[in-house]
């Protein structure tokens, strides 16, 4: 329960500088035009001068500007505690709680609720639930009874509800995905080019493997990991006109692709694959880049994993990717045909 709700409990807590109240409320100066969090460190004002909304968004509505030693901002670790409980209570719902409903049962106001889950996360609420459910209905698919129990046991209150995404969330139909993919058609080819043996994939929706490596063996064996009971068909003389695009493609990037994509990650995955498309070809960014283009700066690490999980090289561009300090180190098809794609790429553009 919010014990912060009214002006004289929020006036004790500004005057023992109660950090536990940071997140429900800010005050605001009237004498000097600043707010400030609870336990804000700044001299104490008057109360006479104290004014109390519940987020810095109203504050900053009012005419107000952040106080510089706290930033405005709360306390790091209850914000972590804050987004923490929340990813829980959407968790362990039966049915995916209103944003409303969401800052009612964490006492904060959905507004800013919604600006710091996204901030921690990278993501809203509401995708967070989507994602943790999807998650979940792949789990279930593999033991449940049937495909109808896996969906109600994921959290989805209506077969039709789910069925409107359910080609988004699981690339396939649900009994071909339970099943590993079995029904499910992908044809694909070998070849060579430039950087060794290459594979491409494709399913109904489009491309959904470019997989680079020294053998074409194990590239198989890694399609077959990815897929493991989908009817996998060897390219023929129409799909090898594909595969030639698609090296093509691999030899000069600058060229473009002009063949749809099969993306299937999660919610936040697909955000970060998103971000690196737009890099121009030439271009170079970090982790810490790609981060804050897609409104999560401080998930730089599940940047660094989603880009690691990519199936799809060169046409999801993750080789543009380097740390910070400009050096090229980390690909899931190694460091050398990183440096050739950076290096070709850097020559056409």
């Amino acid at each position: 329960m919010n014990a912060f709700t009214t002006d004289n409990q929020r006036w004790q807590a500004v005057q023992s500088r109660d950090t536990r109240a940071a997140g429900h409320f800010v005050y605001a100066v009237r004498t000097t035009g600043i707010y400030c969090h609870p336990g804000c460190k700044s001299r104490m004002a008057k109360r006479e001068n104290v004014e109390f909304f519940n987020d810095a968004a109203s504050a900053e509505a009012a005419g107000y500007r952040a106080c510089r030693r706290c930033q405005g901002k709360p306390d790091e670790s209850r914000r972590s505690t804050l987004v923490a409980r929340a990813c829980r209570l959407l968790e362990s719902a039966e049915t995916p709680p209103s944003l409303d409903q969401l800052g009612a049962q964490l006492a904060v106001s959905p507004f800013h609720l919604h600006r710091l889950f996204k901030a921690e996360t990278g993501l809203t609420p509401k995708a967070y639930a989507s994602a943790f459910r999807a998650r979940r209905l792949r789990e279930r698919l593999g033991d449940a009874g049937s495909v109808t129990d896996a969906i109600f046991d994921a959290g989805y209150n209506s077969n039709s509800r789910f069925y409107e995404s359910a080609g988004q969330r699981l690339g396939m139909r649900p009994r071909e995905y339970r099943a590993g993919g079995a029904g499910a058609t992908i044809h694909f080819a070998l070849a060579q080019c430039s950087l060794g043996a290459i594979l491409v994939a494709q399913s109904q929706k489009g491309i959904c493997a470019i997989l680079l490596g020294d053998e074409p063996e194990p590239l198989l064996e890694q399609l077959q990991d990815q897929f493991p009971s989908a009817r996998l068909i060897g390219g023929d003389a129409d799909y090898e006109r594909v595969v030639a695009e698609v090296v093509g493609f691999v030899e000069a990037p600058a060229l473009g692709l002009d063949l749809p994509l099969d993306v299937q990650g999660t919610a936040f995955q697909e955000r970060v694959w998103q971000a690196l498309r737009e890099v121009p070809v030439g271009s170079r960014v970090s982790y810490t880049d790609i981060a804050e283009r897609i409104g999560a700066p401080k998930a730089v690490r599940a940047v660094a994993i989603a880009c690691a999980a990519n199936h799809i090289a060169v046409a999801i561009p993750c080789h543009r990717v380097v740390r910070r300090d400009g050096d090229i180190s980390g690909y899931r098809w190694g460091v050398e045909r990183k440096r050739q794609l950076l290096a070709r790429e850097t020559a056409l553009s």
